[in-house]
Parts: C-alpha cells; sequence; structure tokens
C-alpha cells in the first residue's frame, strides 16, 4: 500500500444507476477504483439519503465522505476524481443535475486555493449566481460546504476535528451552525 504524501477529503454522491448498480453501489465500486488507482482510503463514513437539490430535479441522492492519503498535488488528485466519476458514466452538462457519480474534493489538508481572496469571493457568491457560475480554477476548500449538510453530516464520520483553514471552524462546529432542518433532511441507509 503506497504512504500518502497529501491528506485530503472528498465527498461522494450520486442519485441514477450506473453499470455498477443503484447509488450505494457505484459509490463503493469508485471507492474501490480510487484504491486501485493509488488513493489511500483512511476512513469512509456511512452512506446517508439526502433530498435532490433542487427540490423536484430528480431522486434522492446517496452521500458520503471519505478521508484519503494520495501523493500527488491538489489538481492531480482532482483529475483522478474526474476521471474514475467518467468511468460511471458521468457526464457534466447541468450543474447541480442528476447524476450517476459525483467526487467533489472538498479540503486538500490546510490548503486554500488559488488564494484567501479568491477563495472568499465564491464563497460569498449569491445563491443565483452560483447556479449559473462554475470557476474555472480549482477552489480549496469547497467554497461552500459550510452550507451543505448532505457534505458535514457524512464528514463528521470520518473528520470532525478538521479546521476549515478560512472560517477556522472544525466540520463539527460547522454542522452545528446549519439549521436543525437541514440536518434532520441527512439520513444514514
Amino acid at each position: 500500500m503506497m504512504i500518502s504524501g497529501q491528506e485530503y477529503l472528498i465527498a461522494l454522491g450520486g442519485n441514477l444507476r450506473s453499470e455498477a448498480g443503484v447509488p450505494q453501489q457505484t459509490l463503493r465500486a469508485a471507492l474501490a477504483m480510487l484504491e486501485d488507482g493509488g488513493v489511500q482510503l483512511k476512513a469512509v463514513s456511512g452512506f446517508y439519503r439526502t433530498p435532490c437539490f433542487p427540490p423536484g430535479a430528480g431522486p434522492d441522492y446517496v452521500n458520503a465522505a471519505a478521508r484519503v492519503g494520495y501523493d500527488g498535488g491538489p489538481q492531480d488528485f482532482l483529475t483522478v476524481l474526474h476521471t474514475v466519476e467518467s468511468q460511471f458514466g458521468r457526464e457534466r452538462q447541468q450543474r447541480w443535475g442528476r447524476r450517476t457519480l459525483d467526487l467533489d474534493l472538498v479540503a486538500a489538508g490546510q490548503l486554500v486555493l488559488p488564494d484567501e481572496a479568491i477563495h472568499a469571493d465564491w464563497r460569498n457568491l449569491p445563491p443565483e449566481k452560483q447556479v449559473e457560475s462554475t470557476p474555472d480554477q480549482l477552489i480549496v476548500p469547497h467554497p461552500r460546504l459550510q452550507d451543505r449538510a448532505f457534505v458535514l453530516v457524512p464528514l463528521a464520520d470520518v473528520a470532525p476535528d478538521w479546521v476549515h483553514p478560512v472560517l477556522g471552524l472544525s466540520v463539527t462546529e460547522m454542522l452545528e451552525h446549519l439549521p436543525p432542518a437541514s440536518r434532520k433532511d441527512v439520513v444514514e441507509l
């Protein structure tokens, strides 16, 4: 097994069948493919059912999170994630649309990329702009992870004490700041 140089946090999700089967099977198969490709799985969360966003856009999602090690930089690791997504039929046609597999790079240790100013711009993007805007570069930590129960609930399984390098809050603290209703929508399978 490879000893990793960098620790990453990833969010996994899907709400459509793939060649591997239903979303839970797809997530398990994707994790196995990552491991076969040199990614060290350090911890994997439980699987959670979460409502589709935006409401009515498709079947509910299955979400999970993983803490992993990888011997490449964040951009190289993102390429690995996108390659695995495509192996399971992921097509990037609609932002926040239905998908067989979504592998999001949530955090790369304590790195802030590309810099704190650009990260702040994306983190503070108004909701109506979030739907239509996609960054043309890697933004890490994920600019809206602190707002998403479907990311934070599983992330709390694998990295409850990870501290956001910009916000200074742990995963547990970010989760506590979310409205109770949004946390309640994330149900362990």
